[in-house]
C-alpha cells in the first residue's frame, strides 16, 4: 500500500514536477478515481507556498482547461488534486514527430484560445503559456484534446505581484516584450506567447522571440517563416506583434480569425502520417489496477478529511450488578463535598491538526501578501 495522504489520497507513483511542487498519481478514496496531486511542503520558500495557495484557490470549469478539484494537508505538506492527463504534453509530441502538419496545429491553436478564452474572461492572466504547460489527452489517431495546464505563475489583474516590480516570471524564450519591460501583467502577453508556440509546432524548434521581434521593428511584418502557409502567417503576425495595441483585442478575436483562415490553407497530403497522441504516462505500478488497489478492500472514507472509518470493537461482556450498600453519608457541618477531578481532555485528532495546519498556512500566505502589497 502507497502513503495514504489525508487519510483520502494514497499516493501512487511520481508523473511529473511542475512550476511549484512535484506531480503524483494518486488513488481518490473518496471519488474512487484515479487523479494527478501537486505535492509541496511547508519548508518551501514562502512565495512558493504563496503561489501554491493562489494555484489551488483558481476554479475554471472548461473542458481545455485542466484546473485544481480539491485540496488537503497532513503534517508539514500540502496538495491540491487535478484530472490525470495521460497523453503528455505538445512538446512530447514535437519530439515524437518533429514539425506538425499546419491543420493539426490549427486545431491545437483553436483549442488553446478557446481556453484562454475562458480564463481571461476569469480577470487571469496565465503568464507561463509554453509547449511543457499544453497537456494532451491520450485520444490516439483521432482529433486532439489539448488541455491548459500550471497556473502557478498565473495572476488576477490588479491583484498585488509576488516578485519584485523588474523581476520577471515566465519562461525564458516566451516572453512578450512588454514582460521584458517589466509591465503590468495583461492578456495580450498570453496572446505574444501563443504565437511563439505556434511557431514552435510548425517548425518543430524553439524560436528566436527576441530576433522576431527585431525583425518586425526593423522591417515592420516580415514575410513568413517557410512552415508557415501565408493565410495562417497572417493570424500568426498579429499575435507576435511588438506593441501589445496592435495585437488582438482579445482571445476570442484570434480564435475567429484563426477559424477564417483554416479554410485558406493547403489540403493535406496524401503521405502525411497520421499524428497519434500516446499515453505518456506509462502502466500503473504493482498493486494497482484500472480500478484503484488491488487484493484489498479499499472503501469509500468516511469522516473529516476522508479519514477511512475506525473499525467497530468486539461487544464488551455484561457488568455484573454492584450490591447495593448503605446511602453515603453526608459530609459533616461546614465540610463541602468536592466534586472528581475532571479528565484530562484527549488530544486533537490528526484530522483537527491538518485543519489547523491549513488555516494557519493560508494566514502565513495573506500576511506575507499583504507585506507585498506594501
Amino acid at each position: 500500500m502507497g502513503e495514504v495522504f489525508a487519510g483520502r489520497y494514497e499516493l501512487v507513483d511520481p508523473i511529473g514536477r511542475g512550476g511549484v511542487g512535484e506531480v503524483w498519481r494518486v488513488w481518490d478514496r473518496a471519488r474512487r478515481r484515479y487523479a494527478a496531486a501537486k505535492v509541496l511542503k511547508q519548508s518551501h520558500a514562502h512565495t512558493l507556498l504563496l503561489r501554491f495557495v493562489r494555484e489551488q484557490a483558481l476554479r475554471i470549469d472548461h473542458p481545455h482547461v485542466l484546473a485544481p478539484v480539491s485540496w488537503a494537508a497532513d503534517d508539514d505538506r500540502v496538495l491540491f488534486t487535478m484530472d490525470v492527463v495521460y497523453g503528455g504534453s505538445v512538446a512530447h509530441l514535437i519530439g515524437d514527430y518533429g514539425p506538425l502538419p499546419p491543420r493539426f496545429v490549427c486545431v491545437l491553436l483553436d483549442q488553446l484560445l478557446d481556453a484562454l478564452t475562458a480564463v481571461h474572461a476569469e480577470g487571469v492572466v496565465h503568464r507561463d503559456i509554453k509547449p511543457a504547460n499544453l497537456l494532451l489527452e491520450a485520444t490516439g489517431t483521432g482529433p486532439p484534446h489539448l488541455r491548459l495546464s500550471d497556473f502557478g505563475c498565473a495572476m488576477r489583474k490588479g491583484e498585488p505581484r509576488l516578485t519584485e516590480t523588474n523581476y520577471v516570471m515566465g519562461t525564458p524564450g516566451y516572453f512578450a516584450p512588454e514582460q521584458m519591460a517589466g509591465e503590468e501583467p495583461d492578456f495580450p502577453a498570453d496572446l505574444f506567447a501563443v504565437g511563439l508556440v505556434a511557431l514552435y509546432l510548425l517548425a518543430g524548434r524553439k524560436p528566436d522571440a527576441e530576433a522576431l521581434v527585431a525583425r518586425f521593428l526593423a522591417d515592420g511584418v516580415p514575410p513568413p517563416p517557410d512552415e508557415v502557409p501565408a493565410a495562417l502567417w497572417d493570424v500568426l503576425a498579429r499575435l507576435l506583434a511588438p506593441d501589445p495595441v496592435l495585437r488582438f483585442r482579445g482571445a476570442a478575436e484570434a480564435r475567429a480569425a484563426l477559424a477564417a483562415a483554416v479554410p485558406l490553407l493547403p489540403p493535406p497530403a496524401a503521405g502525411d502520417e497520421r499524428i497519434e497522441v500516446f499515453d505518456q504516462i506509462g502502466p500503473l505500478p504493482p498493486g494497482f489496477g484500472p480500478e484503484g488497489p488491488q487484493g484489498r478492500d479499499v472503501r469509500a472514507p468516511h469522516g473529516p478529511l476522508g479519514a477511512p472509518p475506525r473499525p467497530v470493537p468486539p461487544p464488551m461482556p455484561p457488568t455484573p450488578p454492584r450490591p447495593v450498600g448503605p446511602p453515603l453519608a453526608a459530609p459533616p457541618a461546614g465540610q463541602a463535598r468536592h466534586a472528581p477531578r475532571s479528565r484530562r481532555p484527549p488530544p486533537p485528532k490528526r484530522s483537527t491538526a491538518a485543519a489547523v495546519l491549513v488555516v494557519a498556512l493560508l494566514c502565513l500566505a495573506v500576511g506575507f501578501w499583504a507585506l507585498s502589497a506594501a
